[in-house]
């Protein structure tokens, strides 16, 4: 089941669902919550390195923070990763689904390219991966309107939540996290 806006509104009143800070009305939209973009992003650089190794990684980004009324400028081609403005913590009986925005869509923006599932007991910022497609560069602003996010009801709690996962690799991220990739490869779950 999907949740409404009206049910969204009673997991976050009884405190179930945390969103820090509190979605403004314009955000809640009947079956989903806008999130806004935040400052932070991650861009590629080129380096010296032929390629990217998944099991040992070499410092490929760069993290950079934009002000809150300066643009970021994505350009055509050009893949980021960025934060949103917005905390969630999910309960045990919640999924989520990420999703990009058809006005972004409209300008050749892809605002979450793959993963865009969000387990039961996550919690932190989403980490986007953005790309911009189109011909022409796209100013992103801090605070825009950048993604939604779906709830789902479980039929009944889960039983290990992302959080009691040994393996969960990004639970709590506070900031733009680059791909934590190798970890599977140190733990022989490759």
């Amino acid at each position: 089941m999907i949740l409404s806006d009206r049910d969204i509104k009673e997991y976050m009143r009884k405190k179930k669902l945390v969103i820090k800070p509190r979605p403004s009305p314009e955000q809640i939209q009947p079956a989903w919550i806008d999130l806004r973009l935040g400052n932070e992003f991650m861009v590629f650089k080129r380096r010296e390195i032929p390629y990217i190794d998944p099991k040992n990684p070499k410092n490929y980004g760069e993290k950079i923070k934009v002000g809150n009324n300066k643009p970021f400028i994505l350009h055509p081609g050009e893949f980021v990763l960025g934060t949103v403005k917005e905390y969630i913590k999910f309960p045990e009986d919640l999924a989520g689904a990420v999703d990009g925005r058809s006005s972004l869509g409209r300008l050749g923006i892809l605002t979450h390219i793959t993963s865009t599932f969000i387990n039961p007991g996550w919690e932190g910022r989403l980490v986007l991966e953005i790309n911009n497609i189109g011909k022409m560069p796209i100013a992103l602003y801090p605070g825009m309107r950048v993604c939604k996010v779906v709830f789902f009801k479980l039929s009944c709690p889960c039983e290990v939540p992302y959080y009691a996962r040994k393996d969960a690799k990004y639970k709590g991220q506070k900031s733009v996290e680059a791909s934590k990739l190798e970890k599977e490869f140190q733990e022989g779950n490759s």
